[in-house]
């Protein structure tokens, strides 16, 4: 059972990464001191494949950490 957990655990961190790096970027500009900062704080709805991968992103890392909490019980017994 640890073995099977462990892996899924392994498999589903190398994922996780995966969509992480796939996910569009927010700010097309790279200097963060010019006069659009202000627009960092406003909140937008994302749409399409953004919205796709941080629900994809969100559903990953919720499986990551249960699994992490379960390997980490059983490796306490």
């Amino acid at each position: 059972m640890f073995q099977l957990l462990l892996t899924a655990f392994l498999v589903l961190s190398v994922i996780l990464v995966m969509v992480i790096f796939m996910q569009p970027t927010k700010n097309q500009s790279s200097n963060v001191f010019d006069s659009s900062a202000g627009d960092l704080f406003e909140r937008t709805k994302a749409r399409g494949f953004e919205a796709v991968m941080q629900r994809t992103t969100a559903v990953l890392v919720f499986f990551w950490l249960a699994i992490a909490l379960v390997l980490a019980v059983l490796s306490s017994i």
